[in-house]
């Protein structure tokens, strides 16, 4: 696993702690990273504060994003990556899909790489606390 996926899940883990929904996201370009964060929904009570929201707000302005890549605990939602196509992110990798597939097939249709590592430790973190917050889980993915 590279460092900016353990930064994602450093942040994953920081939302769980905040109590929120562990999901991280980390935008890098050239080995730097541009931004970083995590699903704040609860936190902030903004039912728009996805991670990969979160870590884009906190990135800035970096005029194209044609050479960055986003990393995510989690599959995007439509969401998430709506953004992602929005803005040309041409690459994604992924922490993990068997939790919550996501909108995987939208970024490919759109020419958006997706890579998902399906790692035992976000598989992990995230059925751990679906199992405690079903309700919290539920209304983060509109149910």
């Amino acid at each position: 696993m590279d460092e900016f996926m353990r930064l994602a899940i450093a942040e994953a883990w920081q939302g769980w702690q905040e109590g929120g929904i562990p999901i991280g996201s980390v935008l890098v370009r050239n080995g730097q990273v541009l931004g970083r964060g995590h699903n704040r929904r609860v936190q902030e009570g903004d039912p728009m504060k996805h991670a990969e929201i979160d870590c884009l707000m906190r990135a800035g302005r970096v005029g194209r994003y044609r050479d960055t890549v986003l990393y995510s605990t989690l599959m995007p939602c439509y969401l998430c990556a709506g953004a992602v196509v929005q803005f040309r992110i041409p690459k994604v990798i992924v922490g993990e899909a068997r939790t919550f597939a996501g909108a995987e097939a939208l970024m490919r249709q759109h020419g958006v790489e997706v890579i998902n590592l399906d790692l035992p430790e976000c598989v992990e973190m995230m059925e751990a606390f679906i199992r405690e917050n079903p309700r919290l889980w539920d209304e983060d993915i509109g149910e």
